[in-house]
């Protein structure tokens, strides 16, 4: 660790490079949490194992910063802004099988952020300019030409690992001194490595620590014809992995080479779904699982109610090489597949419901697991189509979870390659445009509307011809022409009524109540209370907090700023809650106006400038959106005539330091 905090002094790139198993991650984590002080801006932990497609390293490190990408603008280049100026350390864990990308995004990113430092960790070096390598050991183990004092072994760090994991699996036992010349023997046979030595301490449940070695001496002696020769590190670890894979029972053999499928993590569910059959009952896989746990190939996670296991990634890859080697890969990706477009069709159509806040947290854990899928949808010949109906079917998970760029990353890719004329292409193209509306770029989107709303009329496929329709009024409100805006959201709602679509019946429901306070149609009253008794009645706390916005800006355009008040505040609170970085600079938009009318003009303009720098948090400029210009211009005119210039913006400045937790308690609270 001492190495690794001086290179971090002497230089701004250290890759930590070793064998599988070894410990690299584990040292990173270490390290970084040490040095959090240090680095006062930020410390970020940027997972890569899972991830297969190197375009998307700049959005999964943006993902893992916090900066939520809402904006049309690369990843990378809203990175460089982000980053730039900050004092921070960003890890990137498990970069060797993403190089090239890795060290492209290094490279920019160090040379646009002169303060920051990046700690990677791979099998090999970067290969960037002004790179610090150090090369992981193993833990020291006792020297084998040297007699050991007796007590003296848990000295050295691999015999202590050992002794601390056979405490964990028997707690009540205390080796005796020749279980401690066995287990440094032991440790010597497995050399030190870390990975290893867990596996081989998880076998203390039935075998005792010599019977533990006869058995590893068995497997890893050396060939004939080699002597004495001792095997390099990675053929150690290999043996020791395949004796740990030798001792599971069959059933758990085959069920460790199945969820090498997942990525990243999995439940029980999943496990259920995708493992069971061909030999494994589907009642049997929890106690698989269980015995995967208690023999440490499975790690135990706990993730607010729900438990999900991982593999360790040096794990992940032999089950991976297992599963191949029975044939089962191309069967198992495709139940994978399988498995997670039910998951995404389910979590679609209880959308508007008391789960909506579960099923975004679902699928944020699921999301290596979704990008995996839809890899395999869009690599494997003839899948393209139900790629599309993957994609565009993750709608809200793009929008509520700030990730527009990449739902138009896969959106795109399959559009391209799945170029039939069928309803799962109409649905993609007017949910891309619709994420694309929504980063501001309304003339992106008028094609891939006109498009799909032209396939819907040829098809007869109403619901999308409805969905395209809102789409299209969404953009003439953003673009500022308020009348034809609500002219195409009521021809909507309308079809979207009729054909019982109540997620878009919602969301136009919505863009109407919004455009209608936005431009004094009094009918905003109607369609808001319609749209906020449809969320409260199913109980959807994220879809009621838009309905509370806009029929907050509504009452407010009536003379009840008190009332406003009350309903923006409401919906903050739950955009906080659930880091709708979009929502809540809307929400910190409106409450600034409403203060504004009030008089409250120093505590408005302290909301302005907050809500301008959550706009750049998550790359918008709020310019961008037409309709939210004029009650913009109205309330900066007020505050600069009340305050004058120089107070106007040091209240301003005073608004964009407060970050986004503080502005967001600022806003709840009345001035004072």
């Amino acid at each position: 660790m001492s190495q690794v905090k001086r290179l971090l002094r002497q230089g701004r790139l250290v890759t930590l490079t070793g064998v599988g198993g070894v410990g690299k991650t584990r040292l990173a984590i270490a390290v970084a949490d040490e040095v959090r002080e240090t680095f006062p801006d930020g410390v970020w932990l940027v997972e890569l194992a899972a991830l297969e497609d190197e375009g998307l390293i700049p959005q999964t490190v943006a993902t893992a910063i916090g900066l939520r990408d809402q904006t049309g603008r690369h990843p990378a280049d809203l990175l460089c802004d982000q980053l730039h100026g900050l004092r921070s350390l960003v890890v990137l864990d498990n970069c060797e099988h993403l190089l090239h990308g890795c060290a492209v995004l290094a490279d920019r990113l160090l040379r646009a952020a002169p303060r920051l430092r990046i700690l990677a960790t791979s099998r090999e070096p970067l290969g960037v300019y002004g790179e610090s390598i150090l090369s992981v050991p193993s833990l020291p183990v006792p020297d084998p030409e040297r007699r050991l004092r007796p007590g003296t072994a848990a000295q050295y760090a691999a015999v202590r690992l050992f002794q601390m994991r056979a405490a964990e699996v028997l707690p009540d036992v205390t080796p005796g001194l020749k279980n401690d010349e066995t287990v440094v023997r032991l440790c010597r046979r497995l050399d030190g490595l870390p990975l290893a030595i867990e596996l081989a301490a998880a076998q203390l449940r039935v075998l005792t620590p010599e019977q533990i070695l006869h058995r590893l001496d068995e497997r890893l002696e050396p060939a004939p014809g080699h002597g004495t020769a001792v095997l390099p590190r990675h053929e150690t670890l290999r043996a020791s992995i395949d004796w740990s894979f030798d001792l599971c029972s069959p059933d758990e053999r085959s069920l460790w080479a199945r969820v090498s499928v997942f990525a990243g993590s999995f439940d029980l569910e999943g496990a259920e779904a995708v493992c069971s059959g061909e030999g494994i009952a589907r009642e049997s896989v929890v106690d698989l699982v269980a015995g995967l746990v208690d023999k440490s190939i499975l790690v135990r996670e706990e993730q607010g109610p729900r438990v999900r296991y991982r593999l360790l990634e040096t794990i992940r890859r032999y089950g991976s090489d297992r599963l191949a080697g029975a044939g089962e890969s191309a069967a198992l990706q495709r139940r994978h597949r399988d498995w997670y477009r039910r998951l995404v069709n389910r979590a679609e159509a209880e959308w508007l419901s008391p789960d909506q806040e579960e099923w975004l947290a679902r699928l944020s854990s699921e999301h290596a697991n979704l990008r995996t899928a839809l890899d395999y949808c869009l690599t494997e010949p003839g899948e393209a189509q139900v790629g599309l109906e993957i994609a565009a079917s993750l709608w809200f998970h793009w929008l509520c979870s700030g990730l527009l760029s990449e739902g138009r990353h896969w959106l795109g890719k399959a559009l391209a390659l799945a170029s039939q004329d069928t309803v799962a292409r109409g649905k993609a193209l007017w949910v891309d445009g619709w994420l694309t509306m929504l980063q501001g770029d309304t003339a992106g989107a008028l094609p891939r509307l006109e498009e799909s709303r032209a396939l819907a009329l040829r098809l007869d496929d109403s619901p999308t011809l409805f969905n395209a329709t809102r789409c299209l009024g969404g953009v003439a409100v953003y673009e500022g022409d308020f009348e034809r805006g609500i002219s195409l959201l009521e021809e909507a709602v309308e079809g979207h009524r009729a054909v019982g679509d109540r997620n878009s019946m919602m969301v136009g429901l919505y863009g109407l109540t919004g455009a209608c306070a936005l431009s004094g149609d009094p009918r905003a009253a109607d369609f808001g209370a319609e749209c906020l008794a449809m969320c409260e009645a199913a109980h959807a706390q994220w879809s009621r907090s838009y309905a509370l916005w806009a029929l907050g800006l509504h009452t407010w355009r009536q003379g009840e700023p008190q009332r406003a008040t009350e309903l923006v505040r409401d919906a903050l609170r739950t955009r906080w809650s659930m880091g709708d970085g979009w929502g809540i600079a809307l929400c910190l938009e409106a409450l600034a106006w409403i203060a504004a009318s009030t008089g409250q003009v120093a505590y408005s303009a302290r909301l302005l400038g907050s809500a301008e720098a959550v706009w750049r948090s998550i790359g918008i400029s709020r310019a961008g959106f037409r309709h939210l210009a004029a009650g913009h211009a109205e309330a900066v005119a007020r505050l600069r005539s009340d305050l004058g210039e120089r107070r106007y913006a040091a209240e301003i400045r005073h608004g964009a330091k407060l970050g986004t937790d503080r502005a967001v308690a600022f806003a709840l609270h009345d001035p004072g």
